[in-house]
């Protein structure tokens, strides 16, 4: 083929995206590189340390864990997905009952591909408004007797919201008595905590399961814990197996979320307070709101006055031009004219200035062609 009839693009290939120099978002590459990650995981072994048994890295997670959550038994999962559901199909065979019910929102029923369904046959009762905390109300009139109900602590896709502690507490009583198990989605309860300022153990001690992430606020590379008493483990380490999850040389995955419980989890009441500095900050100059208002979390959303298409447009033409970050993904409402993006605040954010968001979210509005307008 002679050289003018060429396509370039079959020789260097596509593109590479513009690259993130600074991001808002806490999960971003740039703050994930291998090597960064990897010195990390060598931080908390030493020539002595074994890949697996009593003294490997997994096991002194699942101890650790049980210990900050006062539970019997604690056992690793590979994803937060797959604890989730053996949890609540332990639940439903015990009480021969197939519902569970949980905020219309629940990360199990809008992220998960409804797996509670399609692999273990359980039906799924969103409870209350989907732009509101589930109450005590919302669960009591579900005329089928339910296996569990889940609390999201926080309710991540309203932003971050929690219950206050008695409600949270009577909501679970009333759930027990009618007969149905308590379980807590507690991917970010490291997190909560920031605001129940309360120990782990009592939190944890509402329920009779409980899940949490290793990756998210702690920035492990995947995988999750179960914890409860050690009959409800044992058999969920059964459906563990059973469904693959029963992974040989898990000690990465382990290291890593011990670096996050030493690095991370004594930050959080530090992210939560420049959480609610940034949130204030924003909502004082008006041209976007941040809500909760203040954040009970270091998790909180940007509203925009801005519709979806045009926020990322702006944010994409932000990275191109300086590299600035401030989110992955823009989520929609009920009104077109508008849109959302979610701020966990980490190390990430610490780096930014409350100040220095409001000006960024005011070039992302003029971008967008809202001109910095107030957002209702």
């Amino acid at each position: 083929m002679p050289s003018s009839d060429v396509d370039p693009a079959r020789i260097s290939g596509p593109t590479p995206p513009p690259p993130i120099r600074r991001s808002l978002f806490l999960h971003s590459p740039i703050h994930r590189m291998p090597r960064a990650v990897l010195r990390q995981l060598l931080d908390q072994v030493d020539e002595e340390t074994p890949p697996g048994g009593p003294d490997g890295p997994v096991a002194r997670l699942e101890r650790r864990i049980g210990e900050l959550l006062g539970t019997e038994s604690a056992l690793f999962f590979p994803t937060g997905t797959m604890a989730q559901q053996v949890a609540l199909r332990i639940h439903a065979q015990r009480r021969g009952r197939l519902g569970f019910a949980a905020h219309p929102q629940s990360h199990l029923d809008v992220w998960e591909g409804q797996g509670y369904n399609a692999v273990h046959g359980l039906r799924f009762h969103p409870a209350g408004d989907r732009y509101q905390l589930m109450t005590d109300a919302d669960l009591a009139v579900i005329g089928e007797p339910l296996a569990a109900v889940v609390w999201e602590l926080p309710q991540r896709d309203i932003g971050g919201q929690l219950p206050e502690w008695t409600d949270l507490c009577a909501q679970v009583t009333g759930v027990r008595a009618r007969g149905a198990a308590a379980h807590l989605d507690g991917a970010r309860i490291w997190e909560a905590q920031t605001y129940y300022g309360r120990p782990f153990a009592e939190i944890a001690g509402l329920f009779d399961t409980v899940y949490v992430s290793l990756y998210k606020a702690l920035l492990g590379v995947r995988g999750a814990v179960l914890a409860g008493d050690a009959a409800t483990v044992a058999e969920a380490a059964v459906w563990r197996t059973r469904l693959g999850g029963n992974i040989h040389d898990a000690w990465p995955l382990a290291l890593a979320a011990l670096a996050g419980l030493d690095r991370q989890l004594p930050r959080m009441p530090a992210f939560r307070d420049h959480a609610v500095a940034i949130a204030t900050a924003i909502n004082a100059d008006g041209a976007a709101f941040a809500w909760p208002d203040p954040p009970q979390t270091p998790l909180f959303h940007v509203h925009l006055a801005a519709p979806r298409a045009a926020v990322e447009r702006a944010g994409a033409e932000m990275i191109a031009e300086h590299g600035t970050q401030l989110f992955p993904r823009v989520r929609t409402g009920s009104d077109p004219r508008r849109s959302s993006f979610e701020v966990t605040v980490g190390e990430q954010a610490m780096a930014f200035a409350p100040d220095e968001v409001v000006t960024l979210l005011h070039e992302l509005l003029d971008r967008a062609g809202a001109g910095g307008g107030q957002s209702g």
